[in-house]
């Protein structure tokens, strides 16, 4: 019993720090995936402004 107890607290405590680690990594991806949809608008806006507004 007290092996079976040993390792619940192995498994469980594994899994646990696991969440945290995919949640990190999850958010640091898409902090890098905003700055580069960001640089892509920030380039698009700079292109027309130096190539001249057009307005149809």
């Amino acid at each position: 019993m007290k092996t079976v107890l040993l390792l619940k607290e192995i498994y469980s405590d594994g899994f646990r720090n696991i969440g945290n680690y995919v949640v990190r990594n999850y958010f640091k991806a898409f902090a890098w995936f905003t700055l580069a949809m960001f640089s892509v608008v920030l380039y698009a806006f700079a292109y027309r402004l130096f190539t001249g507004f057009v307005i149809a």
